[in-house]
């Protein structure tokens, strides 16, 4: 019979708090869905069927997490998907 080991994870109450965040990108009547899978690509670093995906989630659901993490990691990325002309927020 084999003997199963249990093991603890430590977690800190700071880190699991750390990666809760999410980028939310919401759908408009304004982007193409060439620029927001390009946008995606080069700021979420997605790869392009994630950033297919997002963008077919965004037109029919009106929004879809694109990227989850850091606060401090996902200011910047934000900053960029508005400074694109995209509807975004961070959560």
């Amino acid at each position: 019979m084999a003997t199963i080991e249990k093991t603890k994870v430590k977690t800190s109450i700071k880190e699991a708090v750390a990666i809760n965040n999410e980028i939310v990108l919401f759908n408009d009547d304004v982007n193409t869905f060439d620029h927001v899978i390009e946008t995606l690509i080069r700021v979420c670093e997605h790869t392009n069927e994630q950033a297919e995906q997002c963008a077919l989630l965004v037109h029919y659901k009106g929004k879809c997490t694109v990227k989850t993490g850091s606060l401090d990691d996902l200011k910047p990325q934000c900053s960029s998907l508005l400074e694109a002309g995209l509807s975004a927020e961070i959560v």
